[in-house]
Order: C-alpha cells, then sequence, then structure tokens
C-alpha cells in the first residue's frame, strides 16, 4: 500500500505561483495569425538540399531517421493517398508524440501550417513548416485490422507494427496516430465525416525535427475514405529528406502561440 507523503505549505505555494505565471503568460499572449496554405504542387528542391527520396507504394509503411533541423517533404500522389504518422524521440524512444497535448496545448484540431506537435513530455517533436490543405486527422487514427476495403488490402495498425518493430519497438510503444490528407470534420451532431473537397491530387506537407527523431509512415487508405472499399490501395506517395536549413529568429512555429514558446523553452533545457 502506498504512503502518502503530505506536502508542504511552502511547496504547494510554489506550484501555485509557477501554475498562475503560466496561465497569466498565457493569457497575455496574442497568437499569431496563422498564414495562407503553401501552393500546390510543392516547389522543387535544390539538389543540394535533398539527402534523399522515397516512393512508397499504396499500402505499404516507411520507416526513416531525421536529425534535428532536418526537414521532411511529404507528397500525395493523388485522390486517396492518407499518410499516417508516428513520431518517437531518437534519444529517448520513451518520448513519443502526443497528440491530445497537442491538441489541448494549441486549442485546435486544425493541425496546419505553423503548428507543431508536442511530446508526452511536453517539448516540440516537430514543426509544421508547410502545408497546402489544413486538412489532416487529429481525431479518428488510421484503418484497423479490420478495415472496411478490399479483402486483402493492406491496414494502417498492421503497416505501424511492423514499422515499430523495425526501429526497435513495440506495438504497446504506438501513439495516437496524426493522418494527413485526410479531411476529417465534426458534424452539427457531433459524428466525423469525410470532406473531400478540402483536398487535392498534388497536397503536401513540411515538416521540420526540433530533435533527432524516429518515424514511421504508412501510406493507406482512412477507414472514413468513402472511395476505400471499391479503389484498393490508393497511390504511391513521394517522401523526401531534406536538410536542414537556417531558422528564423521570429520563426512563426515558434513563436504562434505562448504554448509552442514555453515547449521549444523546454527543449533548450533538456
Amino acid at each position: 500500500m502506498l504512503k502518502h507523503i503530505p506536502r508542504s505549505a511552502e511547496a504547494i505555494a510554489a506550484d501555485r505561483a509557477r501554475y498562475e505565471a503560466h496561465q497569466k503568460r498565457g493569457l497575455e499572449f496574442a497568437p499569431k495569425a496563422l498564414p495562407a496554405p503553401s501552393p500546390r504542387p510543392a516547389p522543387t528542391p535544390a539538389p543540394q538540399e535533398v539527402i534523399g527520396t522515397e516512393t512508397v507504394p499504396g499500402g505499404w509503411y516507411h520507416v526513416l531517421k531525421l536529425a534535428q533541423g532536418e526537414r521532411l517533404r511529404i507528397a500525395a500522389g493523388g485522390p486517396g493517398s492518407s499518410v499516417s504518422l508516428a513520431v518517437w524521440a531518437a534519444a529517448d524512444r520513451s518520448e513519443r508524440m502526443n497528440l491530445p497535448d497537442t491538441v489541448k496545448l494549441q486549442w485546435t484540431t486544425e493541425l496546419r501550417r505553423g503548428r507543431v506537435v508536442f511530446s508526452d513530455m511536453g517539448r516540440v517533436l516537430f514543426s509544421i513548416t508547410e502545408d497546402s490543405s489544413g486538412a489532416h486527422d487529429v481525431l479518428t487514427g488510421g484503418s484497423p485490422a479490420r478495415a472496411p476495403f478490399t479483402p486483402g488490402a493492406r491496414n494502417t495498425r498492421e503497416n505501424m507494427v511492423i514499422a515499430a518493430a523495425k526501429l526497435g519497438l513495440d506495438k504497446r510503444d504506438l501513439p495516437a496516430l496524426l493522418t494527413f490528407f485526410a479531411p476529417v470534420r465534426v458534424d452539427a451532431g457531433g459524428g466525423f465525416f469525410w470532406n473531400p473537397a478540402l483536398l487535392a491530387g498534388d497536397d503536401w506537407v513540411e515538416l521540420r525535427a526540433e530533435m533527432d527523431l524516429l518515424i514511421a509512415l504508412s501510406n493507406t487508405r482512412h477507414p472514413l475514405d468513402p472511395s476505400g472499399p471499391t479503389t484498393g490501395e490508393g497511390p504511391a506517395i513521394t517522401v523526401t529528406r531534406l536538410a536542414a536549413a537556417p531558422i528564423a529568429q521570429d520563426d512563426l512555429c515558434r513563436t504562434a502561440s505562448a504554448e509552442a514558446v514555453r515547449g521549444f523553452e523546454n527543449n533548450a533545457r533538456a
């Protein structure tokens, strides 16, 4: 049986003061307006920027390591490209992407250009520096093992279990997944629906690593995609690893909200 150890009045007061300071800072911080979506199609990177490029067929997964400052560009290959993502800190794989905290801290489920994604340690794993659609899913995750697709089609859950093993991880290490190019929205009754008008076939996102990362991707149909059961695995995507680039002092992802500023302070203290 655990023994309760009472905390001193001084410790309680110090915690309260710290909380009130954070609250005051957040209330006084004027969040910056986020930019318009990135133009389509994605611009061709300079040859010296490209570290490597991979084509991931529909239904398949991909794993990679991304060094701090490097960028990852994910380009859809046409309608039906939904790309699920899981991320861990390379230095300590017990630190992983935390979507509930990411949504709560930034007061939005719309993760798009100018937003960041937090770990379960309150640090920033990566920033979304480019994004052509803003149509990404943080609520429902990828397709389960019994997805309503063509018999034999691969699914996100099984892909991610395999991808985690490739990184020396187990299925219990998988976080809630962020799925790009998945226009899931909530209707007036609180139900989920798919809004294809938010997407184009040449959408893309670019992520900047804010620490060394391990990344798993699954290019599999989203369970809410109404075309999934009849159109197979979906098109291939292109994944491009890009070299680090200088970061401006007023970089939007790092300064857009008080929570982002605090997350990068946590990064600096590690």
